[in-house]
């Protein structure tokens, strides 16, 4: 067989293994990787049907991890309507601290979808009103299902957000951030949120948001997936155009690989898929292709995460990356196939 054949041979053969490996099918928003029961719960939930969400709720028992992501994921669902099913399950179960916790980020979401997307200067003086009245409505309710469940370190990770929103202090963060350590040191989420709290484009720095990163991967036991937190706090600082290291430098890769070597640890995580994501995007960019390709395979259908959240066009962003790491291995099988022995 000549070369030109060879290659040919290649070029389909890879085809058909992109094809295979990432079928067309829709990319949802609403979560960073697969779930069927919470799909399932967020699905019923948009069509006013409460009680699959409550049992999954009640399930998640004290793992504060997966609490905090179906609390959140849930308080998303059904978008401007759901005072609807979350007022349901309250009037059939009062004082449930699953519905008042839902609830409170379901106000916290409400809060942020009358702030929208743009810049302060471009955004109107009465959504900023609607704003800040509706963040303040959701802190009362954080602190209403803090008080159903005192173990909880939920309601006060979540917190976070509305602390964004009306300027709390550095001392008010640090009071809050108590309150969170004292009952879950190496929640994945609280740390993301305290991530976002202390970065440049909200209410510290890069600097202070990098040496916040360090020093919760630097006492985190492997499996929290805190060794990933440096890689986040590097991608805020790339993309506010810092002076910073580039994607493929040696820096940014040990910083991957760190995130790769939790990853290993964290098998069953419910963070996982959102370090998968940015691991994904970063091998990709790297020209680690096969590697990228292993992540890609674990969360595609999904995009609700990190880096695509950012983007425009979220689910175009994740299918341009996701392709260049098919093409990339592709790639990189016909030149080991072509390399004179």
């Amino acid at each position: 067989m000549t070369p030109a054949e060879v290659c040919a041979a290649l070029v389909v053969s890879g085809t058909l293994l992109c094809l295979g490996t990432f079928p067309l099918r829709p990319q949802s928003r609403l979560l960073a990787g697969p779930d069927p029961a919470l799909w399932r719960a967020i699905v019923l939930a948009c069509f006013g049907l409460w009680r699959p969400a409550a049992r999954l709720m009640a399930q998640t028992g004290q793992d504060w991890e997966r609490r905090g992501l179906y609390a959140e994921a849930l308080g998303r669902a059904g978008g401007w309507l759901w005072p609807l099913w979350v007022r349901a399950w309250e009037r059939a179960r009062p004082g449930d601290p699953d519905a008042a916790l839902v609830r409170a980020r379901a106000q916290v979401h409400h809060a942020w979808r009358w702030r929208g997307g743009r810049y302060a200067s471009a955004t109107a003086a009465w959504r900023f009103r609607r704003f800040h009245n509706a963040l303040f409505t959701a802190r009362e309710n954080l602190q209403n299902a803090a008080v159903l469940n005192p173990d909880d370190p939920t309601p006060y990770a979540a917190e976070i957000w509305p602390a964004l929103g009306l300027g709390y202090t550095d001392d008010m963060m640090r009071e809050l951030w108590d309150e969170i350590v004292k009952r879950a040191p190496h929640h994945f989420e609280a740390h993301y949120n305290a991530l976002q709290f202390w970065s440049g484009k909200w209410r510290g720095s890069h600097e202070k948001a990098q040496a916040f990163a360090e020093e919760a991967a630097d006492e985190a036991p492997a499996g929290t997936l805190l060794a990933a937190l440096p890689l986040f706090a590097w991608y805020e600082r790339y993309l506010a155009r810092e002076n910073t290291q580039a994607i493929d430098s040696p820096r940014v890769r040990a910083l991957v690989d760190a995130a790769l070597l939790d990853l290993e640890a964290a098998a069953g995580h419910p963070a996982a898929p959102r370090v998968q994501h940015m691991v994904a995007y970063c091998l990709t960019k790297q020209g680690r292709h096969c590697e990228a390709l292993r992540h890609f395979r674990a969360v595609d259908g999904w995009v609700e995460a990190l880096p695509w959240r950012y983007q425009n066009y979220q689910r175009l962003a994740y299918r341009g990356v996701r392709t260049a790491a098919a093409r990339g291995v592709v790639t990189d099988c016909i030149r080991r196939w072509l390399r004179p022995s």
